[in-house]
């Protein structure tokens, strides 16, 4: 395998969240963005001009058709990702999809599915798991450093304002706390853990535009590890993350964006690794699909499809705690 070489890329999805993708690709090396495609040509031709990129598309159909694309970042709203995911794996691409992947997990299984048939490469684009001080968290977890893993603490929540029509507060658009922004510290605790939990505590916030708005959850694992997760998209939080063992501990200020991770093991002075990076970090998930690409990998072993379907049967269990669906879905 040429583990140098070039690996073109596709957006779908000429939005805020691809353009934060693509100004970070030319910290991945040996990624070249080479098409964009949108729901109009307008779109993505002036986000083409934007980041200097030769391909703009008037859809996903003619995006998935270029033969110069070998993988696509799927950049769009949450209800649109399956749509996306299937068309280009039905083109025989290979697909880089923001998180949450899809809407539930039944939609998360047709495109794992399908992945699978078409011996394409399939990864959630959970960003900060690629992030290189969580690499070494996730290192002093596996070499059992603060011992045995007893209790997660994890928040993300920020104050994103009251706009009904907004994305985050529409419910025709997947919108709420819990796919957006509840999905990290949910993921971070599949990551620590291994696993799903056993049973889920819930409580939370549904506004009035019917999405959650807040929540907490508490989850318990059948070993007696609890993680203790809560999130919003009306409120302010630290965003920090820490883990208890027992033999030690591990704190990850601001865990979303992570640039600095600190090992205390009982009795020793505490470890601090810290990231200089100049840029936000979605460069890191794209070197990885890229690596794997290079590889002949089909999956990522840090983000496996597996694991990305059972945290969408995770979010759909909590979901039904609050009675809570998206257009499509079945009620009740």
């Amino acid at each position: 395998m040429d583990n140098q070489r070039t690996v073109k890329w596709g957006i779908m999805g000429p939005g805020g969240i691809s353009a934060n993708f693509a100004s970070e690709l030319k910290h991945a090396p040996g990624a070249e963005l080479v098409a964009v495609g949108g729901r109009s040509k307008e779109k993505a031709e002036a986000f083409a001009a934007k980041f200097g990129v030769p391909g703009a598309y008037g859809s996903c159909e003619e995006l998935a058709n270029d033969p110069e694309v070998e993988i696509v970042y799927i950049g769009t709203l949450h209800p649109v990702h399956k749509e996306n995911a299937l068309t280009l794996l039905r083109a025989g691409k290979s697909i880089l999809c923001e998180k949450p992947f899809t809407i539930n997990a039944s939609e998360a299984k047709e495109i794992a599915a399908l992945a699978r048939e078409k011996g394409a490469f399939a990864m959630e684009a959970m960003w900060t798991r690629y992030l290189p001080v969580v690499r070494q968290a996730r290192e002093w977890l596996r070499s059992g450093a603060i011992g045995e893993v007893k209790l997660l603490k994890a928040e993300f929540g920020f104050d994103g304002g009251w706009n009904p029509q907004g994305r985050l507060l529409n419910r025709e658009m997947g919108g709420g706390a819990l796919l957006d922004a509840g999905i990290y510290p949910v993921s971070f605790a599949s990551m620590v853990f291994g696993r799903q939990p056993s049973r889920i505590q819930s409580t939370v916030r549904i506004g009035e535009t019917g999405v959650d708005e807040q929540f907490s959850l508490l989850f318990d694992y059948e070993d007696g590890a609890v993680a203790s997760l809560h999130s919003g998209v009306r409120l302010d939080m630290t965003n920090d993350a820490w883990i208890y063992g027992t033999k030690g501990k591990i704190y990850v200020p601001d865990f979303l964006r992570a640039k600095e991770a600190t090992l205390f093991v009982n009795g020793e002075e505490p470890v601090t690794v810290r990231d200089d990076r100049s840029f936000v970090g979605h460069a890191f998930q794209a070197i990885e699909a890229m690596n794997c690409l290079r590889e002949g990998r089909k999956e990522s072993g840090e983000m496996p499809l597996g694991e990305t379907v059972e945290l969408m049967e995770t979010l759909d269990a909590i979901r039904a705690q609050w009675g809570l669906t998206y257009p499509g879905e079945e009620e009740g």
